[in-house]
């Protein structure tokens, strides 16, 4: 499709006519896709846990959860990644992930740690003052992103800009994200998306398509086929069919040749460095598929590009590509099997729920990330050139004193076997070494035989593994429970949980996956199956609707439903907290046996005050107990009329940054509809790229124009969307985005407030 940008100067009028109506199954605008029967029914179980605050997803009245993805497992579960919004604004470690099955049953949640935020949302720091101090932070900047006002969450939330810092620091690249504080222009975080591949490394200065089937002459495994692309009588090193991998020159563009031979085998030749490169993402990508059940490293079918000929005694990932250096003695590019996995690993690790995270502990744990995954790509590779170990980057030697890592005994480098206390505190690379230490354990054991290194416990006890391939399931699936605050105690229980999915019936592998737990000095956690078997009955709880408002001396009602997700139905006691004065709550029934359901009543009166109130619903197993929160809003509603807004929006040609003038109107105060409509106005020479999106007060998105193959000049109709369960106090907004097509490179977005 031809891209037709925005001439300079072309100006686009909308016009909006809202009828707003609040919020439904917050239904994101990445959720659109219709989905399968069990993925739905695991959708809608997991947005209706997040909306009515289940277990580890309370939340503030001023707070909701938009899911961001949700990835398909092991054992018929599915997980749903979340994000927090306080009053529209994103919130920066207030993520979350709720686990449910295909049969529509929630089976777990867990969130990032974060005390209750209270902040206000207006900021006294000027944004270009926290430009200016997220700039100071790197002494070689590129770029500077335009500041976005978040509430950074933790022990004390406070509300911040985050600055994206493109450039270098002393020794390597970097993509920093700085927080700054929007009240005092302090730096609260540092969060860099550049993952380097070893520590303490130095830098060396130096200078129509059709899927085919490429001869690389590699260095590290030999003569082997690569996927590769024809275009005319042109090859080059892109994969024709995983979309975003390909390798190219540093700095320069994807090596294109006349005929589709590559490489010479040597460790100098960068064109070599490409076919190593090019071999491992593709058979990463395939172990992915075929022992995981991952689609991609992203889990949706994207990867991302490569080059070699970095000038660094390193490699690394910086969020959306990676880059490989070379050895110390500038014999062999950086680009051995298990360098490219583990830079690749750092992918998959971001593009799990929760992100790349901050702090050490969880640095530590996304570097062992990458050393797992780069073993696992070894080992389904099984080349008899580089064959499977767990010894990390041996064959590149990169200063010249072997491996960098030993993943079954960690201190022969001086990194730790053991998890302890100073584990937070140490630096990343050298905090790899438990999970790592863990990992062998369960796939090999502690004495595995077969010529395979003994791997001493913490403990001093005896491990019997189960194989890398159950190994590497255990470890992917309890990733998909990861949050931006993961630290070792939180993957112990979510891979404990993982095994019991995984493998029902057999107690080998919970059994094994504690053992090595145990054995790396990881104790026990609260909440973590008790035993093979699940740790005994239990059940979900959901509500429906999961909010509602009331004038003072009105009534809210609203289903709650229960499921059993293991063992036998238990009977339960319900119960409700945190109501307004003069309000009440009954039950019909108090008691029910899990699987039932019963109807809370809550009865206001004249004096009850008015504002929003998160009342705590506790379901009281006889073996367990779960919350949930009902959000309820008492004051008074007024009559609203639909809100008229014209506002215009002049939009500068590539690259320029989007200037807009705009008014603000307030949504009206009372609920969204099942039909909010939205008349929209737009002049624009092509409209097919355009994608139109109605942006809620607590910042979620409601799809109501994808890009299409075919359009006509301009846009001017009405959109119908359901928000019927969105809040409209508060402003909207209309969002459009040019998303245009490849050729361009660009996805721009303006905002219109109405």
């Amino acid at each position: 499709m031809t891209h037709r940008g925005f001439s300079t100067g072309l100006a686009a009028a909308a016009g909006l006519a809202m009828t707003l109506a609040l919020p439904v199954t917050p239904a994101s605008a990445a959720s659109q896709a219709q989905p399968a029967a069990p993925e739905a029914a695991a959708a809608r179980a997991a947005d209706q846990a997040a909306a009515s605050g289940l277990d580890a997803l309370r939340r503030g009245p001023a707070e909701s959860f938009r899911r961001v993805g949700l990835t398909a497992g092991g054992g018929g579960l599915f997980y749903g990644a979340y994000q927090r919004t306080y009053q529209g604004l994103r919130v920066v470690g207030g993520d979350a992930v709720v686990v449910a099955d295909g049969a529509g049953r929630v089976r777990g949640t867990s969130a990032a740690e974060t005390a209750a935020i209270t902040v206000g949302t207006q900021a006294p720091l000027d944004a270009a003052k926290a430009a200016a101090t997220a700039r100071a932070q790197l002494p070689t900047v590129d770029s500077v992103s335009t500041p976005e006002k978040v509430v950074l969450a933790g022990t004390s939330p406070k509300l911040a800009y985050e600055v994206v810092v493109a450039g270098r620091t002393a020794t390597a690249p970097s993509n920093l994200h700085v927080f700054v504080d929007a009240a005092t222009g302090a730096v609260l975080d540092k969060r860099d998306d550049v993952k380097t591949f070893a520590s303490g490394a130095k830098g060396q200065d130096r200078p129509a398509t059709v899927n085919v089937a490429g001869t690389g002459n590699s260095y590290y495994v030999g003569n082997v086929s690569i996927d590769t692309t024809q275009s005319g009588s042109t090859y080059t090193l892109r994969d024709p069919g995983r979309t975003g991998i390909s390798c190219g020159r540093e700095g320069g563009s994807v090596y294109s040749g006349p005929d589709n031979n590559w490489g010479n085998g040597t460790g100098t030749d960068l064109e070599t460095g490409c076919v190593d490169v090019l071999y491992s993402v593709q058979t990463e990508w395939k172990m992915l598929a075929d022992w995981l059940g991952r689609n991609g490293i992203n889990g949706s079918g994207t990867g991302y590009p490569a080059s070699v000929g970095l000038s660094d005694v390193n490699a690394y990932w910086n969020g959306s590509s990676t880059h490989f250096g070379h050895s110390q003695d500038n014999q062999r590019q950086a680009t051995s099997m298990d360098v490219v996995g583990h830079e690749f690993g750092h992918g998959i690790f971001q593009f799990t729920p929760g992100g790349a995270g901050s702090g050490n502990e969880n640095g530590g744990m996304n570097e062992s990330t990458g050393d797992i995954f780069g073993a696992l790509t070894e080992a389904y590779a099984n080349n008899t050139k580089d064959t499977p170990d767990y010894e990390v980057g041996e064959g590149v030697n990169l200063v010249g004193q072997g491996p960098i890592r030993y993943m079954y005994s960690p201190s022969k480098v001086g990194d730790p076997n053991c998890y302890s206390s100073s584990i937070p505190s140490t630096e990343v690379h050298a905090a790899a070494g438990p999970q790592n230490h863990w990992f062998y354990l369960l796939a090999e054991g502690s004495n595995p035989g077969g010529g395979k290194p003994a791997s001493p416990t913490c403990n001093s006890s005896s491990v019997t593994g189960i194989g890398i391939q159950k190994a590497g399931k255990i470890f992917y699936n309890g990733l998909l429970k990861k949050t931006s605050s993961w630290n070792h105690k939180a993957a112990r229980k979510a891979t404990l949980e993982a095994a019991i999915a995984l493998f029902p019936g057999s107690c080998t592998e919970y059994n094994a996956t504690k053992a090595a737990w145990d054995a790396i000095s990881v104790t026990t956690v609260s909440g973590e199956p008790a035993s093979c078997s699940g740790g005994g009955p239990d059940f979900s709880v959901a509500l429906n609707p999961a909010s509602g408002s009331v004038q003072p001396g009105a009534s809210a009602t609203t289903t709650i439903s229960t499921a059993i997700t293991s063992g036998a139905a238990q009977s339960i006691t319900l119960s409700a907290s945190g109501l307004p004065a003069g309000a009440t709550a009954t039950f019909s029934p108090a008691t029910i046996s899990s699987g039932g359901s019963s109807t809370l009543t809550i009865a206001t009166t004249s004096s009850t005050p008015t504002g929003s109130f998160p009342v705590t619903i506790t379901a009281d197993g006889a073996s367990t107990d779960h919350t949930a929160t009902y959000a309820l809003t008492v004051g008074t509603t007024s009559s609203c009329a639909p809100v008229t807004n014209s506002t215009r929006l002049d939009i500068p040609d590539y690259p320029g940054a989007a200037v807009s003038s705009t008014s603000t109107v307030s949504g009206c105060a009372r609920n969204a509809s099942g039909t909010t409509k939205v008349e929209v106005h737009i002049t624009h020479t092509y409209s097919g790229d355009l994608v139109l999106d109605l942006i809620a007060p607590d910042g979620t998105s409601y799809r109501m124009k994808n890009s299409s193959s075919s359009s006509t000049p301009n846009i001017n109709t009405t959109y119908t969307v359901n928000a019927s369960s969105e809040a409209a106090n508060g402003a909207w907004k209309l969002q459009i985005k040019d998303v245009g097509p490849a050729d361009t490179g660009y996805l721009s977005s303006w905002t219109l407030t109405v």
